[in-house]
């Protein structure tokens, strides 16, 4: 058994660890010691607020989005900080932001505003927000360290021969510098209100001469040349200009001097704490204000020559987001003559606030609905602000596997009170997905994929969307060529108002329909089949959602429709899982039996003869294989056509190897409509042992006469293998095998 501490113990273990750690992350310097931080990170001290950003999304990695070739930073994953939410999929928004900010760095001034649009429900807001946990967290790393400054200004006790301003030259061992005075010798500590970099300091004149004297003279003036107008141009904000210009004419123009008073310290990206992190909502206020310090004891005590200064303090949203990121949410709601200063902050980087200017390093991203951005382009001063608008679309997801993930925050929560069905999350993305769908317009695409395209069903354009599974009735060439097409079918409504995402169920509708299926009594588990009574009961509501009010075009934009072609592939799903869980056959037999045929039918078109490889015999192809098989999948009967469709099968074969080389093949992702009815035929046979589970099912647990041994029988290994094969329970599984025998058989 352990001994243990005294609470003294404790604290004194907690004060080391916080010791330790204000040390190794070199929280307080003095000026001399940043310039020897700025020779050994140079690129990291001079980088400029998307620079820093650009780095965050660099650090955390990226990898390949699934079933895409575009580019995931992994920053959006949110692994890094627990209790955050991912960011699923929206990869294209993730790169347009990070190009968008590389033009930022390039061009050396953040000079537009990055707005977000998209529907209500869309990630808009959880992407920005992402990205403000990253760079929380980074900012706590030593590479993503970032400093400002303080003015210090000492009691006359702590030095000999005078404080704060007065003539230090008359002391025998000046102090080289007041910024890690301890805390009672500090008369007042004045900081910077915009959190500036401490190369501010440096007056702009001579940055590049100090750059090329502290790098050498190649380096110097090629990071000076790569430097943000922030480094290069930028200027003390007015309060430490004026401390600077007093403490100058105190001195008699001793610079070294001045940087005595230079407190340089270490700051952290904090959204809850404003620092470097502001959001602005849409209610109307000020985003900056220019107002007089009160004077207080410290600052009449403050040297006669700073005395005299009127103090001035900026706040306000712009200045607590400075060297960082400001979110303006809902941007469009607000009028828009409270945010036509942005067109001067973003061309310039900076805005006028009282008798000031503030020069702001920080990048601007803003948020809107569709509706709002409707608006807004039809205000006369919309070409000005496009100028300085950088508008990047948030569409709702088009992918249900990806749309899945959503609602696993929320399942997780569900679970600890209710049992969850398998294929809840599942059948909750595709319905959501099946309402953003647009239908295809034929006339976009060459004459021999036109008809293909037209044909598409919802769920079919769903299925091609998600994995590439295409439709069951196309030809291995029609496959081919519908697949060649597959990226211009995502990108056909792209470039117009009414996107492909723009319409349709949101996340955030889909969540209210979760959670009041979760409340239903009539379900001891929540299961598809509680989800599709909520949706039932939603799809009525169709004045509350403009979804709702679209006009249905060949089956595209039926919401109501779509509720029974889930429900019917959710049969077709929990219909191969009764019929696994049953028993009566291995899954893999008809795996085998595909690859039997498809070896014998190969032999019989290349006319050879097979080697037998017990006998080492050459033997003619098995001719009953093949006509069981093309009797099953109803093959056509004439010669010439049966031969036709044997050769297509082999080229299908081919086909799939070229395109999957590294995999070995699987007949059912080849031949899934061969599967299918491989299946169906066999079960056909089976009927009357279904009757007989479905009969033991209805009094399942209760003593009954007239039921047979093996429905009983059958019934309980069914239930049984459900449970600890696919983790239904004894509720959840006995209600989908009876709606199952109640739909199908």
């Amino acid at each position: 058994m352990k001994a243990k501490i005294n609470s003294n113990q404790v604290i004194s273990v907690i004060d080391q660890v916080i010791k330790k750690d204000f040390d190794q992350n070199r929280k307080i310097l003095n000026f001399d010691e940043y310039l020897n931080l700025l020779s050994e990170q140079p690129e990291k001290q001079l980088r400029g607020s998307c620079k820093y950003i650009l780095d965050v999304f660099e650090y955390f990695e990226k990898t390949q989005a699934p079933q895409s070739q575009v580019l995931r930073y992994k920053l959006f994953d949110q692994d890094f900080k627990e209790g955050e939410i991912k960011v699923v999929a929206e990869e294209d928004v993730q790169n347009q932001i990070f190009q968008v900010l590389k033009s930022f760095q390039r061009q050396g001034i953040n000079n537009k505003l990055i707005l977000l649009h998209g529907p209500n429900g869309s990630s808009k807001t959880s992407i920005t927000h992402a990205i403000m946990s990253g760079m929380e967290h980074y900012s706590l790393l030593p590479q993503g360290a970032v400093y400002t400054y303080n003015w210090i200004f000492p009691v006359e006790k702590a030095i000999k021969g005078g404080m704060g301003i007065h003539d230090y030259s008359q002391k025998k061992e000046p102090l080289n510098s007041f910024a890690k005075l301890a805390e009672e010798d500090i008369l007042t500590k004045i900081s910077c209100d915009f959190k500036d970099s401490p190369f501010l300091l440096i007056p702009p004149e001579h940055r590049k001469m100090f750059l090329e004297k502290l790098l050498g003279e190649d380096e110097g003036r090629s990071l000076y040349h790569s430097l943000p107008t922030y480094f290069v141009k930028g200027d003390l904000c007015h309060r430490c200009k004026e401390i600077f210009q007093a403490l100058i004419g105190t001195h008699g123009g001793d610079y070294k001097k001045i940087l005595q008073y230079i407190q340089v310290e270490r700051f952290y990206f904090s959204k809850r704490y404003r620092k470097g992190i502001v959001t602005i909502e849409p209610q109307l206020q000020v985003d900056a204000q220019f107002q007089q310090l009160t004077i207080n004891r410290n600052i009449q005590s403050l040297p006669p020559s700073l005395q005299s200064l009127n103090f001035f303090t900026l706040t306000g949203d712009l200045i607590d987001g400075n060297r960082g990121i400001i979110e303006y949410s809902d941007l469009l709601k607000r009028p828009i003559e409270s945010f036509k200063y942005l067109l001067m902050a973003c061309e310039t980087g900076a805005v006028n606030v009282g008798n000031t200017i503030a020069y702001l390093d920080t990048v601007l991203l803003g948020t809107t609905n569709e509706f709002q951005l409707d608006a807004f382009k039809e205000f006369p001063d919309f070409t000005s602000f496009k100028a300085r608008i950088e508008i990047i679309r948030v569409p709702y997801i088009s992918s249900y596997t990806q749309e899945q993930e959503i609602y696993t925050p929320d399942l997780k929560q569900i679970a600890t009170e209710k049992h969850i069905a398998p294929h809840t999350a599942w059948a909750l993305s595709l319905w959501a997905v099946l309402t953003r769908l647009k239908k295809p317009n034929s006339i976009n695409y060459p004459p021999n994929v036109s008809s293909i395209i037209a044909n598409l069903t919802p769920l079919e354009k769903a299925k091609l969307y998600d994995s590439g599974e295409m439709p069951l009735a196309l030809t291995a060439e029609e496959r081919k060529m519908l697949k060649s097409s597959l990226k211009k079918l995502k990108e056909e409504y792209q470039n117009i108002p009414y996107y492909e995402g723009r319409m349709g169920a949101s996340a955030r509708e889909m969540k209210t329909i979760l959670y009041n299926a979760t409340q239903n009594s009539e379900f001891t588990c929540l299961s598809p089949l509680a989800l599709f009574m909520e949706m039932e009961g939603f799809v009525k509501q169709v004045s509350e959602y403009e979804f709702l009010k679209q006009d249905v075009k060949d089956g595209y934009h039926d919401a109501l429709e779509f509720i029974h072609i889930v429900r019917n592939e959710y049969l077709n799903v929990i219909d191969k899982e009764v019929r696994d869980a049953i028993g009566l056959y291995e899954s893999n037999q008809w795996e085998e039996f595909l690859k039997k045929y498809v070896h014998h039918v190969s032999f019989v078109l290349k006319k050879e003869k097979i080697k037998n490889t017990m006998t080492g015999l050459l033997e003619n192809p098995d001719f009953s294989i093949i006509e069981e098989f093309e009797k099953i999948i109803d093959a056509p009967p004439d010669e010439s056509a049966r031969d036709s469709f044997r050769q297509n099968i082999i080229s299908q074969v081919g086909a799939w190897r070229l395109d999957h080389p590294k995999e070995p093949i699987t007949y059912a992702k080849v031949f899934p409509e061969f599967w299918q009815k491989l299946e169906k035929h066999y079960y056909e046979s089976q009927k009357h042992l279904l009757t007989q589970m479905h009969n033991a099912l209805i009094v399942y647990g209760k003593k009954q006469e007239d039921q047979t041994e093996e429905g009983v029988r059958l019934a309980k290994k069914t239930i049984e293998n459900m449970k600890t094969k696919m983790n239904y329970c004894d509720h959840c599984s006995k209600d989908i095998i009876l709606f199952l025998l109640g739909q199908k058989y």
